[in-house]
């Protein structure tokens, strides 16, 4: 692939950044290949998961799954590949979440109608707050990239231009933001927190 070394990236063929990529490891040349179909993946994900925020989020991971599973597999048409991959993540990852969505439900039954209701309004709200809390918490690079790709819709490549970093660079950032905030929203410690606040209100 010697040849390569002197064309742009954005000039090869999808193969070519296949071949590339096996060779040299180099994740900027994935990062070429899935902003060539970034939306198809978003539109994919969305169509199956229902939820714009999901979708978003399942970008992010299939990116991740596309970095290690491209080294594994031998790819001859990446376009209907990757549109399989995608299909296939968030086929598992409605399957995960309504293993995860099984509840109490007796409990719930013992509730009366305006109890349940009532907690529902506080939880939303306990959430709002949490997500709030734990954005502060953030590095200032994390929350600049998580608020970019998550609030406002923005590409790798729209934050890599309005913020100057390295595209690599806004990936990691989103990666380990979107970790950090569940661990912080998961905290007792945030829990106890903004708990008090939502019931003053």
């Amino acid at each position: 692939m010697a040849f390569l070394k002197n064309i742009s990236s954005s000039q090869l063929t999808d193969a070519d950044l296949v071949q590339a990529y096996k060779q040299s490891g180099d994740t900027n040349l994935v990062g070429e290949l899935y902003q060539r179909y970034m939306e198809l993946v978003y539109g994919v994900c969305l169509k199956y998961l229902k939820n714009p925020d999901n979708a978003q989020d399942s970008v992010i991971s299939i990116f991740e799954e596309l970095v290690v599973k491209l080294q594994k597999h031998e790819v001859d048409n990446f376009k209907g590949w990757l549109y399989t991959l995608s299909k296939n993540h968030c086929l598992m990852r409605i399957r995960s979440e309504k293993k995860q969505t099984f509840v109490n439900f007796d409990v719930e039954l013992m509730q009366s109608e305006e109890n349940v209701h009532l907690n529902g309004e506080l939880e939303k709200e306990e959430n709002f707050k949490k997500l709030d809390y734990c954005l502060g918490q953030l590095q200032s690079e994390q929350k600049k990239a998580i608020e970019l790709f998550y609030l406002q819709g923005k590409c790798y490549n729209e934050i890599a231009e309005t913020t100057g970093m390295e595209w690599n660079q806004v990936r990691s950032f989103i990666q380990n933001g979107r970790r950090n905030l569940k661990i912080c929203m998961e905290s007792p410690k945030t829990k106890a927190i903004v708990e008090n606040d939502v019931i003053k209100k």
